[in-house]
C-alpha cells in the first residue's frame, strides 16, 4: 500500500504495519524512520535489530532475525537499510519471501535512497511496497523550496521576509540535509522571532549543490534567471565543459525530435515512448518547453551547440561559459 507523506504521522498514531518501506530523500527518509522507531518504543516495542546491506552482508541474516525474538519480549523492530538500492538476486528473492509471509511478531522497517523508474518496476520492489506500507519522500522543487523553508523555520517559532526566504533557498537548493543545518544554525544563533535579511546573508553559507540535472530542468521551465545562477555554480565548482555541452545538445536533440514529430500529428504520449521518457514530472516540463519553443527556434539552438563544440576541440575561439549562457537564454525565450 503506497501513502502519501502528509499522512505517515497520522498513520504512526495506529498500530503499526508489519512492513514498512520507506524511500527518497536522504534527510526526509532519515526523518521519517526516527519518527518510526519512536512510534514503535511507544508501542511497547523495545527490541531493534539493525541490518545494514554491504557487499560482505548475508541475506540468511534477515530471516535469522526475523525468527530470534527475545526471551523477554513479544516484538521486535527489524531496522533493514539498503544505501545502494542493489540487494542483488539473492537479496531480491529473500525480499520477496519475506514480503510474502512477515514474520509474526515483528516490525519490520526496510529504507532505501531515491530510486529510479527503473528499480521501482523491480519484482522485488514491487513485492515489498505491495505487501507493507510504501511512503516515498520527495526532494521538494526549486518552486516548493521556499514553503518547505518556511514551514521548518516556522516550527522553531522563526520567520524571514520574502527577500531572505528566496536567499536561503538560493544558497541550499539540491542539498536539503545542508539546508536543515542551515535552518537549525538560525536558531542558534537568533532565537525565536522574524530574522533580518542582513542577518540570513551573514548567517547562512553557501551550501548549494549544482548538478546538469537541475540545469536541465530550468532549461526546460525556461526559468533564464536560474540558469545564469546554475551554470556559473557549475562554473565555480569545474564541471567539465564538454559534460555541460553533452546535457544541453541531449536536451536540445530530444525537444527537437518530439516537437517535429508533434508538428506532424504524431501523439506526444507515443513519441515520449519512443524516446523512452517514463517519469511524470519530466513530461510535463516538456510539454510546457514545447509550447514555448518552435522548430526553427531548436535547429538554431542545435547549430549553436555545433558551434560551442568546436570551441570545446580548441577548433574555433570563443568563451564556452559565456556561449554556455547565451545558449540558455536563447532557450529561454519565448
Amino acid at each position: 500500500m503506497n501513502l502519501r507523506p502528509d499522512e505517515f504521522a497520522h498513520r504512526l498514531e495506529k498500530p503499526l504495519a508489519p512492513l514498512w518501506v520507506l524511500h527518497g530523500d536522504e534527510l526526509l527518509t532519515l526523518e521519517a524512520a526516527d519518527a518510526l522507531r519512536a512510534a514503535a518504543r511507544r508501542q511497547g516495542i523495545d527490541e531493534r535489530e539493525t541490518l545494514v546491506v554491504d557487499k560482505s552482508f548475508r541475506w540468511d541474516t534477515l530471516t535469522l532475525a526475523a525468527g530470534n525474538l527475545s526471551l523477554f519480549g513479544s516484538s521486535k523492530l527489524i531496522d533493514l537499510r539498503i544505501p545502494t538500492a542493489k540487494p542483488g538476486r539473492d537479496g531480491g528473492d529473500t525480499l520477496q519471501r519475506y514480503a510474502a509471509a512477515p514474520p509474526a511478531g515483528t516490525v519490520t522497517l526496510i529504507t532505501l535512497p531515491a530510486l529510479d523508474w527503473q528499480t521501482k518496476k523491480a519484482t522485488w520492489f514491487k513485492a515489498i511496497s505491495d505487501a507493507g506500507t510504501a511512503i516515498e519522500f520527495e526532494t521538494p522543487s526549486r518552486e516548493r523550496l521556499p514553503a518547505w523553508i518556511t514551514a521548518r523555520l516556522a516550527a522553531q517559532r522563526q520567520s524571514v521576509s520574502a527577500g531572505a526566504l528566496e536567499f536561503i533557498a538560493n544558497h541550499v537548493e539540491g542539498n536539503l540535509l545542508a539546508a536543515h543545518q542551515e535552518i537549525l544554525k538560525l536558531a542558534l544563533l537568533y532565537g525565536e522571532g522574524e530574522i533580518t535579511a542582513s542577518q540570513v546573508e551573514s548567517a547562512v553559507l553557501n551550501v548549494a549543490r549544482y548538478d546538469i540535472d537541475m540545469l536541465r530542468q530550468a532549461l526546460l521551465t525556461g526559468d533564464a534567471t536560474r540558469c545564469a545562477r546554475l551554470l556559473d555554480g557549475l562554473r565555480g565548482e569545474g564541471a567539465p565543459t564538454p559534460l555541460v555541452l553533452w546535457a544541453l545538445a541531449n536536451e536540445i536533440r530530444t525537444l527537437a525530435l518530439l516537437r517535429s514529430g508533434t508538428d506532424m500529428g504524431q501523439p506526444l504520449a507515443a513519441l515520449f515512448k519512443t524516446e523512452r521518457i517514463f517519469d511524470s514530472v519530466r513530461q510535463q516540463t516538456i510539454r510546457a518547453a514545447l509550447t514555448r519553443l518552435t522548430r526553427p527556434a531548436l535547429q538554431t539552438a542545435l547549430l549553436h551547440a555545433a558551434r560551442i563544440d568546436r570551441m570545446v576541440k580548441g577548433l574555433v575561439r570563443g568563451e564556452v561559459w559565456d556561449e554556455f549562457l547565451h545558449l540558455a537564454l536563447r532557450l529561454c525565450r519565448r
